[in-house]
């Protein structure tokens, strides 16, 4: 994977995490909430009924009580005559009465009329649960709740019965009423039902804005990606084409230069030889003359050689440092064009690495190449000044700027910028009718490191 589809990789990421991170949360929260609120409907609902079964176990009792009260154990009349009002005593399809006695013999059931005068007290549960004998032992202690499954009259179905129970010790008997909780239970699948389906919605709704959120996210790294990519490519057939027409104008420059100086030296070099040799060969007396005015234009030549050469890489540079270099240059500017020139670099403490000292050299080589060609200027100043320990040289004249001459500069400019934009640095070009300052500034990191105090002694 290369760099740009890692920098997208690491934008779309962080972004699908979050989302999901927020999603799931919201989620898990929701589903909390909502499962609390359903517990609590549910027991809500179930203390309802509970609350109804003790209401109507109450209504039972105080419906028998008074011939309870007057009967004795064994009193048959007062039995028949509370097993009809309980038998009567119903409420709605589902809602009755049951007696049994503490043997588990059935002495009311109005809904299943089999069940009387038959000993139940074995009888178990689809779950197991032994009914009858644990409906008597709620009695027996007082009166309590059980739940079990038994037939529901109004379905012919086995559903799950919440039932309370009393006991009637004076006839061990065992009085119980129950309601079905299948309303209940229907209702808390329905809640839960409702759940579930909010948290799809819920889901569905985040899904909606997520997705087109990162496709968005996605698009937008992938348009800027292609912008960026188109700008690079541009700026790189620029620098490109750059490099191409700096190469031709200084091949140009050097032709000229071979062509117009060294080619015309070498070539009076070769009359003056010539001329020498004639004259040696008749003896004449003017052959030693001949012979030096070859050897100065010889030394022109070399001259002009050399001077080629410090134009493309001076030795001083590499030997002496930036300041000597920039000092031998000021005085060949202004010996060859007679443009007052100065250089000022006594308050300069900096040490620049050499790749730093070469880029401020071909700035300043460039910036007085600018002068001679079109500034028209007197006087060139150049001041190397290291504030707070950074590189910085300004140079100024008095010569035309660049309105003044038609333009805004143009690759040489170009050049110098790049070249400071390499180290980190600034060039600040400020421009009038009344002459140009350039400032060049490098950071301290162009800098060489400090050597120890220890290695300084």
């Amino acid at each position: 994977m290369n760099l740009r589809y890692q920098i997208l990789a690491l934008a779309i990421i962080p972004l699908i995490v979050a989302i999901s991170a927020i999603t799931l949360l919201i989620t898990w929260q929701s589903t909390r909430l909502a499962q609390t609120s359903i517990d609590t409907f549910e027991s809500n609902l179930l203390q309802a009924k509970q609350d109804e079964l003790l209401n109507l176990t109450n209504l039972a009792i105080s419906a028998i009580d008074e011939i309870y009260q007057r009967a004795g154990p064994d009193d048959d009349a007062a039995k028949e005559e509370v097993r009809a009002i309980l038998t009567r005593l119903d409420y709605g399809q589902d809602g009755y009465f049951f007696v049994y006695d503490y043997d588990g013999n059935n002495v009311v059931h109005p809904r299943q009329l089999y069940r009387p005068g038959q000993n139940w007290l074995a009888l178990v549960d689809p779950d197991g649960d032994h009914v009858i004998a644990n409906l008597i032992q709620r009695a027996k202690e007082g009166g309590g709740l059980h739940q079990y499954k038994w037939e529901k009259p109004s379905a012919g179905l086995m559903a799950d019965k919440l039932s309370f129970a009393v006991g009637l010790d004076k006839w061990r008997w065992m009085l119980g009423t129950g309601v079905y909780l299948d309303d209940v239970f229907a209702q808390t699948a329905a809640a839960k039902a409702e759940l579930r389906a909010s948290i799809g919605q819920t889901f569905f709704i985040v899904a909606l804005i997520a997705v087109p959120a990162v496709l968005i996210v996605f698009a937008t790294c992938m348009l800027l990606n292609a912008r960026e990519r188109r700008m690079a490519d541009g700026k790189l057939k620029q620098l490109t084409q750059r490099i191409v027409d700096t190469q031709e104008e200084e091949r140009s420059r050097l032709a000229r230069e071979l062509h117009d100086g060294i080619s015309q030296n070498l070539i009076g070099v070769r009359y003056a030889i010539d001329l020498a040799r004639r004259k040696a060969s008749n003896d004449s007396a003017d052959a030693i003359g001949a012979i030096e005015r070859g050897a100065e234009a010889l030394n022109g030549a070399i001259k002009e050689v050399r001077r080629l050469s410090h134009d493309l890489r001076p030795r001083v540079l590499d030997d002496l440092g930036l300041s000597p270099a920039l000092e031998a240059l000021c005085h060949n500017f202004s010996e060859r064009t007679g443009i007052a020139t100065r250089l000022e670099c006594s308050g300069f403490k900096a040490r620049p690495k050499a790749e730093a000292s070469t880029a401020l050299y071909r700035v300043a080589q460039e910036a007085l190449n600018n002068v001679e060609r079109h500034a028209g200027a007197r006087n060139v100043s150049i001041t190397l000044a290291s504030p707070k320990g950074r590189v910085q040289m300004i140079i100024e004249d008095d010569g035309r700027g660049f309105a003044e001459q038609g333009g805004s500069g143009g690759l040489g400019l170009r050049n110098m910028q790049e070249r400071m934009a390499h180290f980190g640095g600034l060039l600040l070009i400020q421009t009038s009718a009344e002459g140009t300052r350039l400032q060049a500034s490098l950071p301290k990191s162009a800098n060489l490191p400090q050597a120890p105090l220890s290695e300084v002694a």
